[in-house]
């Protein structure tokens, strides 16, 4: 029987619209936001500090004065830190998080529809050898296409029933074929397509090249799904490794600079009271001004090393970029979650 237009209607709206200009222009938009506050805070108009401003008197004298080596920035020349963060270090954090607005969703939305597709493309060998079996009762590849359609194949069934629906309306078997090898636009499905219609063209039995053709894409599949569970593990030593990285500079931050802010304070202190025009006391110097420029160079490691882990993990599990960049994503919010918090 003959689809009715309603029929065909039903199957027009399930056939899901491509989002993907909407999720990237929506990121863009995100990422402009971000990057305006972020230029708000490097020209110091405003103030969005991730860290809170804790002071401490570190020469323990019972004053908070310049002589208190406390990390933080110094907002109103008194030589007494009132923000959290440096502008520098508040604009990479705003940049980096509008970076990651920018290919996150995008990256999800992507990986989203490839997870979809290959939910298509795992049913592929169950509706071809139930082709197969019809056609061995004699039905032409049209007919078991469409005797097909009222079987359950997962994601696939939506497709089958197009095709179905198409064949009764009068396109002919192979053509609702290569339709359906458009829509999809992988690789597996257009070369399972092509050997169908030139086996179909070619004449002779059908059944048997659908059956072979059904084995050999169940064989790639498991072959995949054999990659994916091996390469699972270098995706944990990614993130493992990455996660090392934060905790050797989460110790350097925690402990190294502080030490050394708090010796470049003594000195500076000394020098003063010993009346000399620099912190050099007894031959001996300690500039505390780059330690600012180090914790920025070591923000931007982690970020640097999250965008690349992430893109390498991807690549490994599945060869997709689009993977690897929702990766990157996880990575640097847990980065910089982490580096605030800690």
């Amino acid at each position: 029987m003959a689809a009715t237009k309603e029929e065909m209607r039903k199957l027009a709206i399930a056939s899901k619209k491509d989002h993907t200009r909407t999720v990237i222009v929506v990121g863009a938009i995100i990422f402009s936001a971000f990057l305006l506050v972020g230029i708000l805070n490097l020209t110091e108009q405003i103030d969005t500090s991730f860290k809170s401003l804790e002071l401490i008197d570190n020469n323990e004298d019972g004053i908070i004065d310049k002589w208190d080596a406390n990390s933080g920035y110094d907002s109103d020349g008194d030589e007494v830190p009132d923000q959290g963060q440096t502008p520098m270090m508040r604009f990479l954090n705003l940049l980096f998080l509008g970076a990651a607005f920018l290919f996150g969703p995008w990256a999800f939305y992507a990986s989203s529809k490839a997870k979809n597709i290959e939910a298509i493309e795992r049913r592929i060998p169950d509706f071809l050898r139930d082709v197969a079996e019809a056609g061995r009762f004699g039905m032409t590849l049209a007919d078991a296409i469409v005797v097909a359609s009222s079987g359950r194949y997962g994601k696939l069934t939506p497709e089958i029933k197009k095709m179905a629906a198409q064949i009764e309306w009068g396109i002919t078997a192979t053509e609702a074929l290569r339709l359906f090898a458009d829509r999809m636009n992988t690789a597996l499905v257009n070369r399972v397509v092509a050997i169908v219609i030139k086996s179909s063209d070619a004449g002779g039995s059908v059944a048997d090249v659908l059956t072979m053709v059904a084995h050999d894409t169940k064989e790639e599949q498991l072959s995949q799904q054999e990659r994916e569970i091996t390469m699972s593990t270098y995706l944990a030593v990614i993130y493992i490794a990455y996660f090392v990285f934060l905790v050797t500079i989460i110790i350097l931050n925690a402990t190294f600079l502080p030490k050394i802010r708090i010796a470049g304070m003594a000195v500076a202190r000394s020098a003063e009271a010993a009346g000399l025009g620099s912190a050099n006391v007894g031959g001996m110097s300690l500039d505390v001004s780059a330690i600012p420029n180090i914790e920025v160079a070591f923000f931007l490691a982690s970020m640097i090393h999250a965008v690349g882990d992430g893109v390498m993990a991807g690549v490994l599990q599945n060869g997709r970029i689009s993977d690897g960049l929702k990766h990157s994503f996880i990575l640097i919010f847990l980065g910089i979650l982490i580096l605030t918090f800690t």
